[in-house]
């Protein structure tokens, strides 16, 4: 594993992002009162593939900007303290993915109101991955001709997280998974008690289940097995 404070390698990531079963939505603030978001993530790490940095707060404009920037910081090097090959990715913040390039964040997942694609990408470059939020199946084919590694799909379930009520159901990500050359990650109310209705993806983003669980090893390990039937 190259060390942390070296550029990621595009080919390397993008293989690794290939084989990528359960991504982590890493949300300090969805952590229980009292315990060390780094704490958490450690222990769930070694069933993991990637983290994605999503600070809350950063979702307040460009002055928030510093907490991402420290949150992924402080990831980057949890990570490769704990000897993991998990890939480290941050939410929204295009300057921040590029600022932290050669710490080894490996890019950026974007939402609809961030910014475009294409822009992100002469950003930051060929070697940077590059993730978009889809919520239905117009999107996911749209995503096709966008320079983009990998999309979100969901909700799948209703979410309390980012306020759905309703969610999409796992049928709808085998669908979009299967109309799409580039990895889908469903999104939205996954955890170890439905995350079998995900098999045939193999796939999946999770917060609130691995953050909020009493042992997050433990949840961690379960919906990945639920993922690949082990």
């Amino acid at each position: 594993m190259p060390p942390a404070c070296m550029p990621s390698d595009g080919l390397d990531a993008r293989a690794r992002l290939g084989r990528a079963h359960l991504m982590l939505l890493f949300t300090p603030e969805l952590c229980p009162a009292g315990r060390d978001p780094l704490e958490v993530l450690a222990r769930a790490l070694p069933a993991l593939d990637v983290v994605q940095v999503r600070v809350k707060d950063a979702e307040l404009g460009h002055a928030a900007a510093r907490a991402s920037y420290d949150w992924t910081v402080r990831v980057l090097e949890r990570v490769a303290a704990e000897g993991s090959e998990a890939l480290v990715l941050v939410n929204d913040r295009v300057d921040v993915a590029a600022a932290l390039a050669a710490r080894g964040c490996a890019g950026v997942h974007l939402g609809a109101d961030d910014a475009p694609p294409g822009l992100a990408r002469a950003l930051l470059g060929p070697a940077a991955l590059i993730g978009l939020s889809t919520h239905g199946a117009r999107e996911v084919s749209a995503a096709a001709e966008l320079p983009l590694d990998y999309i979100g799909f969901g909700p799948v379930h209703p979410t309390a997280t980012k306020g759905y009520a309703r969610g999409l159901g796992g049928e709808a990500a085998w669908i979009a998974a299967r109309a799409t050359p580039l990895p889908l990650f469903p999104i939205g109310g996954i955890d170890a008690t439905n995350a079998g209705e995900l098999v045939e993806v193999g796939r999946a983003a999770v917060s609130t289940a691995i953050l909020r669980a009493e042992d997050p090893a433990r949840a961690a390990a379960e919906i990945r097995a639920a993922l690949l039937e082990e």
